[in-house]
């Protein structure tokens, strides 16, 4: 499991658009985000560089990257 740490996210909106975002690289990928705390956990076969790419491609930005 990796968490980003997201900015940019407000709404059910950016939950929706940063998930389908991850998810079109990895459909089996597991995602959780966390508004308040502007996280996203990220269980994915893809690198944290992919997920960090697709988190940029739905227009939000990705400030720091932790490992669990």
């Amino acid at each position: 499991m990796t968490e980003f740490e997201v900015q940019g996210m407000s709404c059910q909106h950016c939950v929706a658009a940063v998930t389908r975002s991850i998810q079109e690289i990895d459909p089996q990928a597991q995602v959780r985000v966390d508004l308040q705390r502007g996280r996203v956990a990220v269980e994915s076969a893809q690198s944290n560089d992919a997920v960090k790419a697709a988190i940029d491609e739905a227009g939000y930005t990705v400030i720091g990257i932790a490992t669990a």
